[in-house]
């Protein structure tokens, strides 16, 4: 007579298990921009999004640095004054070390905030070229150690430690 096998679900160590994801903060401005087809990636603890190439917004609700919770805008210096006259809670963000950033926060502890997180929905939707930025092409881990270790070039009249010993 055959001993029936009964397979058994194999153990999950809890090393390699999946981590659930976080929740996505203010998940009504993805809502709001939905038309879009938006991608968010994870970006220092915040979730960053994405309309095609650019990186339009970032959402951040964390426990540390609560002041710069909100809907940070990716913008450029020389639209601030401008974006400041339609957001007057829009500020630069504090834990970024800068008097002045590029990035710009909607405060989520601002009165207004989430009617100001959905007027900049709007902007992202008219694609307002004051929101949003192309990140910049990222070097490989290789190619960052290729050029810690590249030969420097001499300055005129210097001579190298090989050849200063040889002497």
């Amino acid at each position: 007579m055959a001993k029936s096998r009964r397979r058994q679900a194999p153990l999950i160590d809890p090393l390699f298990a999946a981590k659930p994801r976080k929740a996505i903060p203010y998940p009504f401005v993805l809502d709001a921009i939905a038309p879009l087809s938006p991608m968010t990636r994870p970006m220092f603890g915040c979730t960053a999004v994405y309309v095609g190439e650019k990186i339009v917004l970032i959402l951040r609700e964390k426990p540390t640095y609560t002041s710069d919770n909100g809907v940070w805008l990716a913008t450029t210096v020389e639209h601030h004054e401008s974006l400041g006259s339609e957001f007057p809670n829009m500020r630069s963000i504090g834990l970024l070390g800068k008097k002045i950033t590029g990035w710009q926060i909607l405060p989520s502890d601002a009165p207004d905030f989430e009617a100001a997180a959905l007027y900049a929905c709007d902007l992202v939707l008219a694609r307002d070229p004051r929101i949003g930025k192309i990140p910049g092409a990222r070097r490989s881990p290789k190619s960052k150690i290729k050029m810690k270790n590249a030969v420097k070039p001499l300055k005129p009249g210097k001579a190298s430690r090989r050849s200063r010993r040889k002497s």
